[in-house]
């Protein structure tokens, strides 16, 4: 069972006129412009009523328009999914799931398992069903989350559903958590690694091979046994 002053900064505008520079010499009658005033431009042409008409009947030619730029698409938070899944993270998966008692042969049935063995369809949230066994609680799923912890790992990760992706997305997240992952990606499943687990899956031994919370526990080297069949089917079928 699962357990565990914004600053704002405005640019100055500088707007330049056209005007007159002045060198003084002695009198005001010596000032001289030292750059040339704008010209206005010269008086159109008269033409008289035939050549007005002639005009009038001429198309009128517009500017085209400026393309108007398409609409800016808005951004559209995806689930995301951080976790790239190896052959060797998967049998790790596989293997906390065998500890849990969801590995069912490795159906996705086992992503649909409450506590205590009976089954749920609705694969849109976390189901959140308080059943009593031995236990009370709510834990669900292949990976048995209680739902406190997977609300928070699915906000962590923007998880939308608790399909067999996300499921597998948010166990991955809580080995790093206990800052196992790093250390299973470099030596593979230890009596380290476990050890750091058995506190977020009381199935899971502690160094002393023992349940991190006096539950049953799975013996270390009948997991390990379990990793390296996986990981081996695994690496077969990535190669096939």
């Amino acid at each position: 069972m699962h357990v565990g002053p914004r600053s704002v900064q405005y640019g100055r505008r500088g707007l330049a006129f056209g005007g007159w520079a002045w060198a003084r010499s002695g009198s005001p009658d010596d000032r001289l412009p030292l750059r040339r005033p704008f010209q206005s431009p010269p008086k159109p042409h008269q033409h008289g009523p035939l050549a007005l008409v002639l005009l009038l009947l001429l198309p009128i030619v517009q500017r085209p328009s400026a393309p108007v730029p398409p609409a800016a698409t808005p951004h559209v938070v995806q689930s995301a999914a951080p976790y790239g899944i190896t052959p060797e993270r998967r049998a790790l998966l596989n293997t906390i799931r065998f500890a849990e008692g969801t590995w069912i042969g490795g159906s996705q049935e086992g992503y649909q398992v409450l506590y205590g063995g009976d089954r749920f369809n609705d694969l849109s949230r976390h189901p959140d069903i308080v059943v009593r066994r031995r236990y009370a609680s709510a834990a669900a799923g292949a990976y048995q989350f209680l739902p406190t912890t997977w609300d928070q790992a699915a906000s962590e990760l923007q998880l939308r559903d608790f399909r067999p992706a996300s499921q597998d997305q948010a166990a991955l997240h809580l080995v790093h958590e206990r800052g196992a992952l790093q250390r299973f990606d470099r030596h593979g499943l230890t009596a380290e690694v476990l050890a750091r687990l058995a506190p977020e899956w009381a199935s899971l031994p502690t160094l002393d091979g023992v349940s991190h919370y006096g539950q049953p526990v799975k013996d270390r080297s009948e997991l390990q046994r379990f990793y390296q069949r996986e990981l081996e089917r695994l690496r077969r079928l990535a190669s096939a």
